[in-house]
């Protein structure tokens, strides 16, 4: 009986079990899958196909077209695999170019890291060993999944454990060039939420949108704002016990913060854009994160794929059609035959590689552009922000250049914790790209120290920081499509070779976007297979 629970998917097995992570720490306990996938490629086949890439795309193909019979090869110029999916533990090395590329502007001169970073020589710069203590690890790349997005139904066919990701906490802060101090998220929002409902509220009461509303619906909006703002029935906001309290209620009832700021201060806030980071569909709560990594899905499909069919170190230097399938030459002159390709390699980068896949092909390939993004890790040695903050999770946002702050949503209450010190983007990012990481080191904790002072800087084990358009191999965080006249191009095969990427949906810089499009991929690739057998 328990062998044919086995055979249904119902048994734990060992192809079930997730893999443990690296660096130590314990494993989590085997996860069986509540139900087989809803993808599934009907018709086997043995044809040769050679994926390009182990990011999340390039593995995602290589397991569903691995599932339908074909012999997948996957080609990985990094030392691991996952691409930006990188989660960092104790003894890894991080390897940055020396300059960031087409940027023509080198690096600083060499400066000690806190915790590595000795130069390499050739074209590398600056490398970081981490030295994370055990059960730390560090999302250096994407952190978090929608409950709306596919990764999800991948995790629970990969048997990858899962755990809630605080995206929004109430208790963290928020801190504007417009403000004076920092403020809790409640706080600030309540001020806001309270002003705005007052001043339409009056308006409403002076008649300022009789053309717009009905008696009754004036009644019906005043009504909303009376509980949205907390304004009551005497239409004015006032504060109260949404903005926090200075003493928290319990035997008694507390001290509340009292009165807001004046209506002038919160407006010269600009509160709009991080107060509703977590509003959009794509950020909504409750949103999830794997049990120990986000690389758990990466390590976890390349389980599946099988290590002898991954083959790292492998930088593809060409691309050719060939009148019976694709060759591809590697770097130090190797070449492979398949009968078709799924290239899953950033566009940047394949606009690079030689080939005969056509101008217009080549053309759509260079068309999306590069963008920086950047993380650091900070590991203290006592997790002051839960015990003196009283934060558990989620993000303090700011117009600062470190963008977020993030607080650990696992190992609440242990000895140790990792605070990601700062995720900025664009114009943030590319500031912190031309630094060393004793430089981006020394700026964040400068910034930091602004919300939450001189703790900030003290107690640090250890720090690793990650510039994405640095990366080896990779040379961007995602990219934006500045013309979508070669998208549509990219989404059908260029001969015998197909492109799969986050880039090609509409979800881009999310894992679901690779995902997405490998799905689609594979399944036009095997169709057409159907079709020419």
């Amino acid at each position: 009986m328990y062998a044919a629970m086995g055979v249904l998917g119902l048994a734990p097995t060992e192809t079930t079990a997730p893999v443990p992570p690296t660096g130590g720490g314990p494993s989590p306990a085997p996860f069986v899958p509540p139900q087989r996938s809803d993808f599934t490629l009907r018709g086997g086949s043995a044809a040769k196909v050679l994926v390009l890439g182990a990011g999340v795309a390039g593995l995602a193909c290589a397991y569903e077209l691995g599932k339908a019979g074909y012999d997948c090869t996957v080609l990985e110029a990094r030392d691991r695999v996952g691409g930006r999916s990188m989660t960092l533990r104790g003894g890894d090395v991080v390897s940055e170019l020396a300059e960031v590329p087409g940027s023509g502007a080198h690096t600083s001169a060499p400066v000690p890291p806190l915790t590595a970073g000795t130069p390499s020589p050739g074209a590398r710069g600056e490398t970081q060993r981490v030295t994370f203590g055990e059960g730390t690890y560090f999302n250096a790349g994407p952190a978090r999944i929608a409950q709306w997005m596919v990764t999800l139904d991948y995790c629970r066919e990969l048997g990858v454990p899962l755990e809630v990701f605080v995206n929004g906490n109430a208790a963290a802060y928020v801190l504007t060039g417009g403000m004076r101090a920092p403020a809790r998220v409640r706080t600030a929002r309540a001020d806001a939420y309270g002003y705005i409902s007052e001043l339409l509220a009056k308006a409403t009461d002076a008649g300022a949108l009789d053309t717009r509303l009905t008696g009754a619906d004036k009644e019906r909006l005043l009504d909303f704002l009376s509980h949205f703002g907390d304004i009551g029935a005497s239409h004015a906001y006032s504060g109260g016990e949404r903005r926090g309290y200075r003493v928290d209620p319990g035997v008694g009832t507390g001290a509340e913060l009292g009165p807001p700021p004046p209506l002038t201060d919160v407006l010269s806030a600009r509160l709009g854009r991080v107060l509703t980071m977590d509003a959009g569909y794509e950020q909504a709560m409750p949103m999830f994160q794997p049990v120990g990594g986000m690389d758990a899905i990466v390590r976890a499909l390349a389980a599946r794929v099988g290590a002898a069919r991954i083959r790292t170190g492998t930088r593809v230097t060409k691309i050719m059609n060939r009148p019976d399938g694709v060759e591809v030459t590697v770097e130090g002159g190797a070449s492979l035959r398949a009968d078709y390709c799924v290239a899953a390699l950033p566009p940047h980068l394949l606009a690079k590689i030689p080939g005969n896949l056509g101008a217009d092909v080549q053309s759509a390939l260079a068309t999306p552009v590069p963008l920086s993004a950047g993380k650091l890790g900070l590991e203290y040695g006592r997790r002051w922000w839960e015990i003196e903050d009283r934060i558990y999770g989620g993000a303090t946002e700011t117009d600062l250049d470190i963008g977020h702050i993030w607080y650990p949503s696992y190992g609440f209450h242990g000895e140790r914790g990792l605070v990601v010190g700062y995720y900025n983007t664009s114009q943030d990012a590319e500031a912190y790209d031309r630094l060393r990481h004793r430089e981006r080191l020394r700026r964040a904790l400068v910034q930091g120290a602004k919300i939450h002072g001189r703790a900030y800087a003290k107690g640090i084990l250890a720090a690793v920081s990650v510039a994405w358009r640095r990366q080896p191999h990779i040379e961007g965080a995602w990219v934006r499509w500045p013309s979508m006249s070669g998208f549509s191009l990219l989404q059908r095969p260029a001969g015998r070779v197909y492109f799969a990427g986050d880039w090609l949906t509409h979800l881009i810089a999310w894992q679901a976007g690779a995902f997405e499009s490998a799905r689609k991929v594979v399944t036009e690739l095997h169709h057409r297979v159907l079709k020419e057998s």
